[in-house]
């Protein structure tokens, strides 16, 4: 090679190739359906119809090359922790646990059905039974659910944990050790070490108006409902206020203030309007409602934070509703004020949610997991309102994502008959539906808990994307549908003969 020609630059830069002879092993057509590693936008459905071709993509390939080692992490460190591989079956049977099972008709047993499993549930409480005292898998998951750009629809997987003998803190103590270890290994942000913050699900609707609040945004949510019980502003009286203090806010100008309550009043929110008034430096209350705040209001309001310089959104509904609107609101505020803290991963565990809730008919239901032990035992479950009743229930969450769920189960087919019969199943239900369950706990059960980090999200939150179809091969789009390999999709006549099932006529 001529010595101008010489690239040091490069790994194979002294090296130069003649060819004498050329062979095309794969040919491709003249022009490709999109370019590939350029910044030019391309419609994510042709990107999904043509993935073979989008898994070239650098960002995506690495994604991809990331999941992978992030597995293999996952997996090291549950074996380092003793944890027992274990893998569970697919073909299952239906559970209520708070989603639309996938079911899969039988050809041998006609009219019968699999569930595939939204979680493997069932199995790790038997492993317990069993005597594998500490299980793990990396466990394929099934709901028919909507599609969000963090959940992805159909399929997900996680790091499915259970332990014998174990309390909620031991749970607690295996994620903080195994999560914050697998972050930091594949990031340079900061990463929150254990103990992680405990915060009870009451106290993060009522801060945040959410059960997966983020963290890294300093807002939180009050009520000042006293404040304004004499209210003369029409939109308070009788309802339910709350308010976020933005430390700064009167720095807004109107059009800031305006677009915020376009936010408020969308759809996606669906607040009657967003009340707003500023605390000016001078000491003077301005704009928005400022007009219906009395001498004596403003010093309550100071006394929950507002000062010179802050701006003051009210948010007013009832109760529930409230809450809602006001956690959307502080989470928007964040986004548009710039108030995220940067490069960083902030861990939480909310904590005591409620055993049951009421359903959208009015009936109770189980909130979480109908598997979970209740705080109290049976003597909660036979004098307490159901809807007091706390439950041995956890989420891990990071940045405003739920990572993590798991629960204290409930290993006491007295205590479990019961916990069903309040959300209306009978007994011969509970031995019909988890027959399985139900005898195993009839022969001496372990206590048992444990959690199920999620492994989408949680590359997703690595990767630093914001879409979970980012860092998975072959996802399916916002519709669930699956536009490389076209499912779902028609099935021959013979087939659905083969399963018992003949399609209705809907023309």
């Amino acid at each position: 090679m001529e010595r101008e020609s010489k690239n040091k630059k490069i790994a194979t830069g002294e090296i130069e190739v003649i060819a004498d002879k050329i062979e095309v092993l794969g040919k491709c057509k003249n022009v490709l359906p999109f370019e590939i590693n350029t910044d030019q936008e391309v419609r994510e459905d042709l990107r999904l119809e043509y993935r073979f071709l989008d898994l070239r993509n650098e960002k995506l390939h690495n994604n991809i090359l990331l999941r992978s080692k992030i597995l293999k992490t996952l997996r090291d460190k549950m074996d380092e922790l003793d944890f027992t591989e274990i893998q569970t079956p697919i073909l299952a049977n239906s559970s209520p646990e708070g989603a639309r099972d996938y079911l899969v008709p039988s050809r041998l047993n006609p009219g019968e059905f699999y569930a595939l499993p939204q979680a493997p549930q069932q199995f790790k409480q038997l492993l317990m039974v069993g005597g594998f005292n500490k299980y793990y898998q990396i466990a394929p998951c099934f709901r028919d659910e909507d599609p969000r750009a963090d959940r992805a629809p159909g399929e997900f997987y996680q790091l499915d944990f259970e332990m014998s003998f174990a309390t909620q803190e031991d749970v607690f103590k295996v994620i903080e050790e195994v999560v914050p270890y697998t972050f930091e290994k594949f990031t340079n942000w900061k990463v929150d070490k254990g103990p992680f913050i405990r915060i009870p699900y009451k106290e993060a609707m009522e801060k945040y108006g959410i059960d997966k609040p983020d963290l890294r945004n300093p807002l939180i949510i009050q009520d000042a409902t006293d404040i304004f019980k004499y209210s003369d502003f029409n939109a308070f009286k009788g309802k339910t206020i709350k308010v976020i203090v933005v430390p700064e806010g009167s720095k807004q100008g109107r059009k800031f203030f305006d677009k915020m309550g376009e936010f408020a009043v969308s759809s996606e929110v669906g607040a009657k309007g967003l009340a707003w008034t500023k605390f000016e430096q001078d000491g003077s209350i301005t704009g928005g409602i400022s007009k219906f705040i009395t001498e004596d209001m403003k010093k309550s309001l100071e006394k929950i934070g507002a000062e010179n310089g802050s701006a003051i959104f009210f948010i007013a509904d009832e109760f529930a509703k409230a809450q809602k609107i006001a956690g959307l609101v502080r989470i928007e505020l964040g986004k548009r004020l710039d108030l995220i803290e940067k490069n960083v991963y902030k861990f939480c565990f909310i904590v005591d949610f409620p055993m049951y809730e009421l359903s959208d008919e009015g009936t109770i239901d189980f909130s979480h997991n109908p598997f979970s032990m209740p705080q109290g035992g049976l003597e909660a479950l036979e004098n307490k309102d159901p809807l007091d009743i706390l439950a041995y229930q956890y989420d891990l969450v990071c940045n405003g994502y739920e990572m993590a769920s798991g629960a204290v189960r409930n290993h006491n087919p007295e205590i479990m008959v019961k916990a069903f019969e309040i959300a209306g199943y009978t007994e011969e239900d509970v031995k019909n539906r988890f027959g399985a369950l139900y005898n195993a706990f009839q022969y001496g059960t372990p206590p048992h808990a444990g959690a199920a980090p999620g492994v989408d999200r949680m590359v997703m939150l690595i990767a630093d994307s914001q879409n979970i179809r980012e860092v998975i091969a072959f996802p399916k789009n916002k519709k669930a549908r699956d536009l490389l390999m076209r499912a779902p999709s028609v099935v021959y006549e013979q087939q659905l003969k083969d399963v018992h099932i003949k399609l209705e006529d809907n023309k």
